[in-house]
């Protein structure tokens, strides 16, 4: 089998030609939509026959020529999925295809801005501003037989065929009970099957967190009142308790009300993370103070006796590009933004402690690394690994993949190589594993500019030290990307794992 669909409209630049960064080189768009079988790919290496899921990445792919500056972070959600069994494999990509994405490529132009020109929107708009259209371009999680995509901002509840990638549309049975959408980086908890999630709009409370059970039923929605408009980005998840986060980076709240966001990092003012049960409300909140910051993305949380415990990449150099306003020098202001060597982002540790209010934090490493993950069962428990993305600096491109022993400190890397950018990976415990967590694969979408290609690859969690497996090459260089997801094969067509961890 080998499908391609090229009849879409897409006008971005086929060659590098675009003046933006964004749209050219590692980053520049894919105009075409597969679906290829194992016959019909190169397979380097030998697929391993105890490897059976779809690992599925999320790329910010911009379809047509932005209007305004473009950012990153703006682009048509594309996601990329590769299906392993039995030692074979198939290959697809798709558009998601948004009320947005379908209403541009009626008109073939642009109809929103992006991030960093609110103030150009002429109709209504998704994500905490309510003036960009939504892309569902961040994130992707499956929950209940079905593939999540969201922006980070908050986007309807997006949902695909994990077998086919076709798009079904928002939630038909809980989308029209959240009207401020579902923001990135939802969890699901494997033992149970929820699907906890929040999101963050400009209007009072200011944040909203809900539970969806293993029958895609919303079971719990709550408003959650914070001082004022915020611009959180991860949610933490243990097995009794969700982690929310308020963090000293907002708009200025008198501008806000004259529809200005100028955003800054308040120094001055604490991080806050506040613990509630998994089914409370906001009077049930426990509110933590510790010293100022901004997290992107976490590790994994859980508890330890009275303790509650979160781990994940701090930044405590926190510089955001201009949102609105003069674009001078945008590109390098974008640039110095999604640099993580600039950020200083790196490993942390905040514990909280349950019953005398004490809190301690302080640093699990000092290299540079974001976007960590861990497997799917260990999510919100006690865990032994975190499998960080490493940086190329000065670029937002995906070096290599560091692994941390949080329990003795010990690390192992797997460098992709000179020219070649990955994507955060996915952690797939093999079948008939056994208790220990890396008793599995890695797997990652590579793309190689030396060689024009893109890679799946996949490596022992166990010996990352001797490089990938196997590698199987796709039929097309796609974008470089950033977060991806790894579906179990009993988890393909709903809830319920069959082994878990403990």
């Amino acid at each position: 089998m080998y499908d391609v669909n090229d009849t879409l409209f897409v006008n971005v630049p086929e060659d590098d030609s675009a003046e933006n960064p964004w749209l050219r080189g590692p980053w520049r768009p894919q105009r075409r939509e597969y679906a290829v079988s194992g016959d019909e790919l190169t397979v380097i290496g030998e697929i391993p026959e105890d490897l059976d899921g779809i690992y599925v990445r999320n790329t910010h792919n911009q379809a047509l020529m932005p209007k305004g500056v473009y950012h990153p972070f703006d682009g048509d959600g594309m996601l990329h999925a590769i299906r392993f069994r039995d030692g074979t494999c198939e290959y697809r990509n798709s558009f998601v295809r948004t009320t947005g994405f379908l209403a541009e490529q009626g008109a073939r132009e642009s109809l929103w801005p992006g991030i960093l020109h609110p103030e150009q929107y002429s109709r209504r708009g998704w994500g905490s501003m309510g003036t960009m259209k939504d892309n569902a371009g961040t994130d992707v999680k499956a929950h209940a037989g079905r593939l999540y995509a969201t922006m980070s901002q908050g986007s309807e509840p997006w949902c695909l065929s994990p077998t086919t990638l076709e798009t079904h549309g928002p939630n038909k049975q809980w989308a029209r009970l959240v009207p401020d959408g579902m923001a990135s980086h939802y969890k699901v908890d494997n033992d149970t099957g929820d699907m906890i999630f929040f999101n963050y709009p400009e209007k009072p409370p200011y944040m909203n967190y809900g539970v969806v059970n293993k029958e895609d039923n919303l079971v719990h929605y709550v408003p959650i009142e914070l001082p004022g408009a915020r611009w959180p980005h991860d949610i933490g998840v243990t097995k009794n308790y969700s982690i929310l986060h308020d963090l000293p980076y907002f708009f200025d709240p008198e501008l806000l009300t004259q529809g200005v966001r100028k955003g800054s990092f308040h120094s001055d003012v604490p991080a806050r993370f506040g613990i509630i049960p998994r089914f409370g409300t906001s009077a049930d909140v426990r509110w933590f103070e510790t010293k100022p910051a901004w997290v992107m993305h976490l590790s994994n949380c859980y508890e330890d006796g009275d303790w509650v415990v979160q781990d994940g990449c701090i930044w405590e150099h926190l510089v955001k590009p201009p949102i609105g306003g003069d674009a001078h020098d945008i590109y390098a202001r974008i640039r110095r933004n999604v640099d993580a060597t600039a950020t200083g982002s790196h490993m942390y540790r905040w514990m909280f402690n349950m019953v005398t209010g004490e809190v301690r934090e302080h640093s699990l490493d000092d290299e540079v690394t974001e976007f960590p993950v861990v497997s799917n069962d260990i999510l919100g428990k006690p865990y032994r690994y975190s499998y960080n993305a490493l940086f190329i600096p000065g670029e937002w491109l995906l070096s290599g993949i560091k692994r941390y022993d949080v329990v003795n400190g010990a690390t192992e890397k797997l460098m992709f190589g000179e020219g070649r950018f990955g994507s955060e990976p996915a952690i797939a415990r093999r079948l008939g594993a056994g208790e220990a967590e890396d008793d599995g694969y890695g797997i990652t979408f590579v793309t190689d500019m030396r060689a024009d290609q893109s890679e799946a690859v996949i490596f022992r969690l166990n010996d990352m030290a001797a490089g990938p497996i196997c590698r199987v090459i796709l039929p097309e260089r796609i974008s470089v990307g950033t977060h991806g997801c790894w579906v179990e094969g009993d988890r393909i067509h709903g809830e319920g794992r069959v082994t878990s961890l403990s």
